[in-house]
């Protein structure tokens, strides 16, 4: 889907910016971002896929101690999640290199995401995730400039199911779901930049591209289990399948079967346990571990074309707390593992190891209402 207006087409050379409005929409999911000089391989590893809401897996566990009763005795709940990252740490491999200031690339990645679930009976209901996406890119290494793009990512949509109606005698319960990914997201925007003493017009990097240009599938699971006291366990996990190979948008790489990008898999895992404050009216504290990234190959079709594989690996500490119809959440992962791992064309020209900027750590926060 194209959106109407000229900033949402197309890059910024460094001092212009956009409106309010169009930074104030931002949203793109997962990511850590990099890149390199002229003559290596660019890095930049970006998951955008979805999150589903903590908050609304849990309800299904044990009423809000809020008053707002849990999740499934509600239709609607609706979900708008922020995200915002800076990557700056240079990676080659899992080595983290020093380079100086005149050498980095700033990847800085707003996101805003609303997510949906409407409940059809107490195991099924509908979902929808509709992220948009702003993101700034300064880049020394020609063509040199800030590069700044916005606009609606790739919209989901599907179904979600609880293996056992909610709420189960045992404190435990398991979710499976599917969804539809919908390519309605700009995935060939261009800003200007310095070459050769000339502003000229080239492809935004493709970590600053809303969309991907691939139909995908989106498989997902969420599960909980009430352990002891107020402490549970939980964990959710999730694959977006991209078979489409390239999109045919070209990245202006000299590098052998880089020309064009890549429609890639992206996944997510998290994992951890959740604990009720004591005396403490709905507040909640979780801390967990998280992985996300982008495979080298996609599990189905063929993985040409420029890609930045890898993983950052993550500790995941957040906090909830519950009002009313309300759930307000924030965490914070801290980067422990990353890896830019060489993708298929770089494996096929004698590259040992790809290279990336990556973020230390990732703010996230959203707020939910039970209608």
């Amino acid at each position: 889907m194209r959106m109407p207006f000229d900033n949402m087409k197309k890059g910024y050379a460094a001092g212009q910016r956009l409106p309010r409005w169009a930074a104030a929409t931002a949203a793109i999911i997962l990511g850590i971002c990099g890149a390199c000089g002229p003559a290596a391989a660019q890095g930049c590893v970006a998951a955008h896929s979805d999150q589903p809401p903590m908050d609304a897996m849990l309800g299904n566990a044990y009423e809000s101690s809020a008053g707002g009763g849990p999740s499934w005795l509600h239709n609607l709940t609706v979900t708008i999640g922020y995200r915002v990252f800076s990557s700056n740490q240079y990676f080659i491999g899992t080595h983290n290199i020093a380079r100086p200031m005149n050498r980095r690339v700033e990847n800085h990645q707003n996101i805003w995401d609303v997510n949906v679930n409407y409940r059809i009976t107490p195991r099924w209901s509908f979902i929808a995730d509709v992220p948009v996406f702003q993101g700034t890119r300064n880049q020394v290494y020609p063509p040199a400039g800030v590069f700044d793009v916005a606009g609606i990512g790739d919209v989901a949509v599907g179904a979600q199911a609880w293996m056992f109606r909610p709420p189960t005698e045992s404190g435990a319960n398991v979710a499976f779901s599917a969804s539809l990914k919908i390519p309605t997201g700009l995935n060939d925007a261009t800003g200007t930049g310095l070459l050769r003493g000339q502003m000229v017009t080239a492809t935004s990097d493709q970590s600053l591209q809303p969309g991907d240009g691939g139909w995908g599938l989106v498989l997902g699971t969420q599960a909980y289990k009430q352990i002891w006291l107020h402490t549970m366990m939980y964990f959710q996990g999730q694959w977006l399948f991209n078979p489409r190979d390239t999109n045919g948008v070209a990245t202006f790489r000299s590098q052998p079967g880089q020309s064009v990008m890549s429609v890639t898999d992206q996944y997510l895992f998290r994992g951890g346990l959740e604990h009720g404050v004591p005396k403490i009216h709905g507040l909640a504290l979780s801390l967990g571990g998280r992985l996300e990234g982008v495979p080298v190959r996609d599990a189905f079709g063929s993985s040409n074309g420029f890609r930045r594989p890898g993983y950052i690996l993550s500790i995941d500490p957040g906090l909830m707390y519950s009002f009313w119809h309300e759930t307000i959440s924030v965490s914070g992962p801290v980067a422990m593992d990353r890896d830019r791992r060489p993708s298929v064309p770089e494996i096929q020209n004698g590259t040992t190891g790809g290279d990336a900027f990556f973020a230390d750590y990732t703010i996230i926060a959203s707020l939910t209402h039970r209608f």
